[in-house]
Protein backbone atom coordinates (compact mmCIF):
# COMPACT_ATOMS: atom_id res chain seq x y z
CA UNK A 1 0.00 0.00 0.00
CA UNK A 2 2.00 2.88 -1.37
CA UNK A 3 0.68 6.22 -2.50
CA UNK A 4 1.11 7.20 -6.14
CA UNK A 5 2.03 10.74 -7.15
CA UNK A 6 0.61 11.33 -10.64
CA UNK A 7 2.91 14.26 -11.38
CA UNK A 8 6.00 12.18 -10.51
CA UNK A 9 4.83 9.24 -12.61
CA UNK A 10 4.01 11.46 -15.59
CA UNK A 11 7.53 12.93 -15.43
CA UNK A 12 8.97 9.44 -16.06
CA UNK A 13 7.93 9.26 -19.73
CA UNK A 14 7.42 11.49 -22.75
CA UNK A 15 6.02 9.20 -25.46
CA UNK A 16 2.50 9.74 -26.71
CA UNK A 17 -0.29 7.15 -27.01
CA UNK A 18 1.63 4.59 -24.93
CA UNK A 19 -0.22 3.93 -21.66
CA UNK A 20 1.73 3.08 -18.50
CA UNK A 21 0.26 1.01 -15.66
CA UNK A 22 0.52 2.74 -12.27
CA UNK A 23 -1.91 0.63 -10.24
CA UNK A 24 -4.19 -2.41 -10.06
CA UNK A 25 -7.64 -2.63 -8.54
CA UNK A 26 -10.00 -5.62 -8.75
CA UNK A 27 -8.84 -6.74 -12.17
CA UNK A 28 -8.67 -3.14 -13.40
CA UNK A 29 -5.60 -1.15 -14.42
CA UNK A 30 -5.02 2.45 -13.50
CA UNK A 31 -2.94 3.86 -16.37
CA UNK A 32 -1.36 7.15 -17.29
CA UNK A 33 -0.97 8.26 -20.88
CA UNK A 34 0.03 11.36 -22.80
CA UNK A 35 -1.92 12.25 -25.94
CA UNK A 36 -1.02 14.55 -28.80
CA UNK A 37 -2.62 14.55 -32.22
CA UNK A 38 -5.28 12.12 -33.42
CA UNK A 39 -5.64 8.53 -32.32
CA UNK A 40 -7.22 5.73 -34.34
CA UNK A 41 -10.99 5.20 -34.51
CA UNK A 42 -11.75 2.09 -32.44
CA UNK A 43 -14.09 0.44 -29.96
CA UNK A 44 -13.86 -2.15 -27.22
CA UNK A 45 -16.27 -5.08 -27.40
CA UNK A 46 -16.11 -6.01 -23.72
CA UNK A 47 -14.65 -3.09 -21.76
CA UNK A 48 -15.82 0.32 -20.62
CA UNK A 49 -13.09 2.98 -20.33
CA UNK A 50 -12.76 5.97 -18.02
CA UNK A 51 -10.69 8.96 -19.22
CA UNK A 52 -9.78 11.54 -16.53
CA UNK A 53 -7.88 14.66 -17.62
CA UNK A 54 -4.98 15.38 -15.26
CA UNK A 55 -3.46 18.22 -17.32
CA UNK A 56 -4.54 19.96 -20.51
CA UNK A 57 -7.64 19.25 -22.57
CA UNK A 58 -8.72 16.98 -25.38
CA UNK A 59 -11.67 16.13 -27.56
CA UNK A 60 -13.28 12.71 -27.55
CA UNK A 61 -14.80 12.17 -30.96
CA UNK A 62 -17.75 9.92 -31.60
CA UNK A 63 -19.27 9.28 -35.01
CA UNK A 64 -22.25 11.53 -34.22
CA UNK A 65 -20.71 14.17 -31.91
CA UNK A 66 -17.67 15.14 -29.86
CA UNK A 67 -17.06 16.03 -26.21
CA UNK A 68 -14.35 18.38 -24.91
CA UNK A 69 -12.71 17.28 -21.67
CA UNK A 70 -10.90 19.79 -19.47
CA UNK A 71 -8.60 19.32 -16.46
CA UNK A 72 -10.42 17.56 -13.63
CA UNK A 73 -13.15 16.16 -15.89
CA UNK A 74 -13.73 12.57 -16.85
CA UNK A 75 -15.76 10.65 -19.39
CA UNK A 76 -16.76 7.00 -19.43
CA UNK A 77 -16.92 5.46 -22.90
CA UNK A 78 -19.21 2.42 -22.78
CA UNK A 79 -18.15 -0.83 -24.42
CA UNK A 80 -19.02 -1.06 -28.08
CA UNK A 81 -19.01 2.72 -28.69
CA UNK A 82 -16.63 3.80 -31.46
CA UNK A 83 -14.44 6.70 -30.38
CA UNK A 84 -11.23 8.58 -31.11
CA UNK A 85 -9.32 10.88 -28.73
CA UNK A 86 -7.82 13.99 -30.32
CA UNK A 87 -5.47 16.42 -28.56
CA UNK A 88 -4.32 19.60 -30.26
CA UNK A 89 -1.68 20.08 -27.53
CA UNK A 90 -0.21 17.49 -25.19
CA UNK A 91 -2.66 16.28 -22.58
CA UNK A 92 -2.08 13.99 -19.58
CA UNK A 93 -4.82 11.46 -18.91
CA UNK A 94 -5.55 8.83 -16.28
CA UNK A 95 -7.30 5.74 -17.64
CA UNK A 96 -9.25 3.28 -15.55
CA UNK A 97 -10.17 0.11 -17.42
CA UNK A 98 -10.10 -3.68 -17.19
CA UNK A 99 -6.60 -5.14 -17.34
CA UNK A 100 -7.55 -6.92 -20.58
CA UNK A 101 -8.21 -3.65 -22.44
CA UNK A 102 -6.09 -3.16 -25.54
CA UNK A 103 -5.45 0.54 -26.17
CA UNK A 104 -6.51 0.30 -29.83
CA UNK A 105 -9.49 -1.94 -29.11
CA UNK A 106 -10.67 -3.74 -32.23
CA UNK A 107 -7.88 -2.23 -34.38
CA UNK A 108 -4.26 -3.36 -34.61
CA UNK A 109 -1.73 -0.82 -35.84
CA UNK A 110 1.63 0.71 -34.94
CA UNK A 111 0.14 2.31 -31.81
CA UNK A 112 -1.15 -0.97 -30.38
CA UNK A 113 0.43 -1.69 -26.99
CA UNK A 114 -0.01 -5.37 -26.10
CA UNK A 115 1.71 -5.15 -22.73
CA UNK A 116 1.87 -1.67 -21.25
CA UNK A 117 4.95 -0.85 -19.17
CA UNK A 118 4.48 -0.60 -15.42
CA UNK A 119 6.02 2.46 -13.83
Amino acid sequence: MEKVNLRDKLALFSDHWSPKVVGDLNGQHVKLVKFRGEFVWHHHDHEDELFLVVRGRFRMEFRDRHVWLEEGEFLIVPRGVEHRPVAEDEVHVLLFEPATTLNTGDVRDVRTVDRPDRI
